[in-house]
């Protein structure tokens, strides 16, 4: 940035030299006079006018770079925000799923349960629990294993107590 700052600096008196140049050029070669000024008064003249545009578009130029620079850190912004959010998803996702494998363990450990087809799905921290289950005990240590897992916020327990 400041590299662009002092060739702006730099360009900005060759500029206006060349332009006055230009002018002055342009003046001498007309040969006609509207008015009673000296070739050096016009000549002034157009350095001023040139000196004055050159600071317009000088003021411009920043105009457009602050701009861009506050749209480019809004954007930078919005991304960082952005960033963050799917994380934290994912964190929650990757929550999910670690409590539901945990959960799934504790049962298949447990001599009652393993021989059983149980279900185990986790949504923001609550596990559902489905399929059949031998006896009432069974439903609820089901239910006692899946409270006991780091995480479990609530137990929605639909194992269905089958005869034999």
């Amino acid at each position: 940035m400041q590299n662009t700052a002092t060739r702006s600096t730099l360009l900005k008196p060759a500029v206006r030299l060349a332009t006055a140049t230009a002018l002055a050029l342009t003046l001498a070669a007309c040969g006609e006079s509207t008015d009673n000024a000296t070739v050096g008064q016009k000549l002034d003249s157009a350095i001023s006018q040139t000196e004055k545009k050159a600071d317009e578009m000088g003021a411009k130029a920043e105009s457009s770079l602050d701009s861009a620079q506050a749209r480019a850190e809004v954007a930078a912004a919005d991304a960082k925000a952005s960033v963050e959010s799917a994380a934290e998803r994912m964190g929650e996702k990757i929550d999910d799923a670690t409590i539901t494998a945990n959960v799934a363990a504790r049962i298949a450990g447990d001599p009652d349960l393993s021989a059983l087809k149980i279900d185990v799905d986790t949504t923001d921290g609550k596990v559902t629990l489905s399929g059949p289950a031998p006896t009432e005990a069974a439903r609820a240590r089901a239910a006692e294993l899946a409270a006991s897992v780091k995480g479990v916020t609530g137990i929605d327990n639909r194992l269905v107590v089958t005869a034999g």
